[in-house]
């Protein structure tokens, strides 16, 4: 701009202020209050007044005051009054305006000013329903409440764009008071940060403490987070809680939820390696007000938008009843594989669910609603079939449906072990204990079936064999050497010579045997000793292996010349 040209508009501004003097038309003056028109309790604030130029006094009035509050002279240039206050109090809070006089006497005044003074009651609740948690383009409804009796809210949205509600509260049932206002379209675009008073109707300006602060968490559609705690779903009053919120998307922050509340605790998100964000949310000892269901959500610095909940993470605080029921399992605590097993909570005291816990398990516990039997409040929890997955350390407690998230004291630990069953063609234990298992009986049976098929064909064998003996030693016995003639040379046996007597009448006792031996009987013995006193042969064996059989030629061993007898046949029973 040149200086000509400022000298002009300089010149132009003069004589429309003189000329405006002179018709007696000047400006209203302006007011307005630093640091704000809402004091909290205590706390200082100045007021200020501004006309134009050549006003010597500026004068504050408080509406209801019969003669101005303060008189102030301008300040240089001349164009500002200041009013400050100290120490702001209830007595001070109020609509304000102020003015000065024209050379021709003439009023110019300003607008009302609201001074407000916060802090003369307790803080009213503010909440978000059904959640603080809102869907991208979603609806909720906020809540305002007090049990002082307070019949109006004022709700504000604090950030850009400030906006505020004057709400008439309704007293319910109860005597609480509360007012509600829906809010639609919750989008990402900004933040959304309340906060709510309450004030009577006769003192407009004196409102109470504001309520803690309400953000409402838009939640999108990016990946989902991990929730998990390392002490497990179910904790002890007064031990340490600690939730941990994870993702490999990469997080900057991490927002925690508790259904039913409205906190929304925030923590920055940390990098313990490569591809993982996470952050840790202590809760501190437990305690009932720490039992309930949780979800957690993730967040980037440069987006008010977040991802989509975590999976829903039950923590359940045992010993908050007075009872401790029983665990039995059924059809003992050592199983084999492939069994069903029920285990067995029970209560003498009303209980309306059971829960089964098992040690270390990450899942939430199974809840079954309880029935009563025999004396008892009882639920059975079936596992079939179980597997090796099912080992470990169980114990039950019992809760009630208006309290879910309470439990009774831990039942005594039951210890559940699931062995592997017997492989096929293993043999059964020597004495089988009551961990037996269904797979060895069966093998037994198997085999006892397989015995009383093939007794029959080893008894006809044998009896067919014997035959044909008694046959041959009965010829030996009707045939006489003539007088003087020589020892026949004696037959072999396919059995090592010996000049030794003993050996001459042990061939005696074998053939006597066989001579006596002229009719089969029952239970005859597989290796009978007719058998070693045959010539060399051909052996052949049946063998069961569970249900199949096999056939088994043994080599012969050396012979004499002479050419063996029909091979006889034995039969033996192997489970392998």
């Amino acid at each position: 701009m040149t200086p000509s040209l400022t000298a002009l508009l300089c010149l132009g501004l003069s004589v429309g202020l003189r000329t405006q003097m002179q018709a007696g038309t000047l400006p209203k003056p302006t007011i307005w209050a630093e640091p704000g028109s809402v004091i909290p309790w205590g706390s200082p604030v100045t007021i200020w007044c501004q006309g134009t130029l050549g006003v010597r006094e500026f004068y504050l009035n408080k509406e209801g005051s019969s003669a101005p509050w303060y008189r102030q002279p301008s300040l240089e240039p001349g164009d500002k009054g200041k009013f400050s206050i100290s120490y702001m109090t209830q007595s001070y809070a109020g609509r304000y305006n102020c003015y000065y006089h024209s050379p021709t006497g003439r009023l110019q005044s300003s607008g009302p000013l609201e001074l407000v003074m916060t802090g003369a009651h307790r803080k009213p609740t503010l909440s978000a329903l059904p959640s603080p948690v809102v869907t991208s383009g979603g609806n909720v409804t906020l809540q305002c409440g007090s049990w002082e009796g307070l019949d109006r809210f004022i709700l504000t949205k604090e950030g850009e764009p400030k906006s505020s509600w004057t709400l008439d509260a309704q007293r319910d049932p109860l005597g609480r008071t509360q007012a509600l206002l829906p809010v639609g379209h919750v989008t990402p675009s900004h933040r959304w940060m309340f906060r709510c008073h309450g004030f009577y109707r006769n003192t407009p300006q004196v409102w109470s403490a504001p309520s803690d602060p309400l953000e409402l968490l838009v939640s999108g559609v990016s990946a989902k987070p991990s929730l998990l705690t390392p002490q497990g779903p179910v904790v002890a009053s007064g031990q340490s809680l600690t939730l941990q919120c994870r993702s490999d998307v990469g997080y900057d922050r991490f927002a925690l939820s508790q259904e039913g509340r409205q906190a929304l605790p925030q923590r920055p998100g940390q990098q313990p390696q490569a591809g993982l964000s996470q952050a840790d949310f202590p809760l501190g000892p437990v305690t009932n007000t720490l039992a309930g269901r949780y979800r957690c959500y993730g967040g980037h610095n440069l987006s008010s938008e977040w991802s989509a909940p975590s999976d829903p993470l039950d923590i359940l605080v045992a010993g908050r009843f007075p009872d401790t029921p029983s665990l039995s399992v059924q059809p003992g605590p050592v199983v084999a594989s492939g069994e069903n097993v029920t285990l067995l909570c029970q209560s003498r005291n009303t209980r309306e669910t059971f829960l089964l816990s098992k040690e270390g398990a990450a899942r939430p516990p199974p809840r079954l609603r309880s029935k009563y039997q025999g004396g008892h409040f009882q639920a059975e929890f079936s596992m079939s079939p179980v597997t090796s997955a099912h080992n470990g350390t169980y114990r039950c407690y019992s809760s009630l449906s208006s309290h879910p998230y309470l439990l009774s004291h831990a039942s005594a630990p039951l210890e559940l072990t699931v062995s592997g069953g017997s492989e096929v063609g293993a043999l059964p234990p020597t004495e089988p204990g009551p961990q037996t298992g269904l797979k060895w009986y069966l093998n037994v049976l198997i085999g006892v079936s397989v015995a009383f098929v093939l007794l029959p064909l080893v008894l006809l064998v044998r009896h067919r064999g014997q035959s044909r003996r008694r046959k041959s030693a009965q010829g030996e016995a009707d045939f006489h050497p003539p007088a003087g003639a020589a020892d026949p040379e004696p037959k072999d046996t396919g059995l090592q010579s010996s000049s030794c007597p003993a050996a001459a009448t042990q061939d005696q006792a074998l053939s006597d045997a066989a001579v006596k031996d002229t009719q089969p009987e029952d239970g005859v013995q597989l290796d009978h000793p007719a058998a070693a006193s045959e010539a060399p042969q051909d052996v052949t064996y049946a063998q069961l292996n569970h249900s199949t059989v096999r056939r088994e030629t043994a080599p012969p061993a050396p012979q004499s010349g002479e050419p063996p007898e029909e091979p006889s046949v034995y039969a033996a029973l192997a489970v392998r």
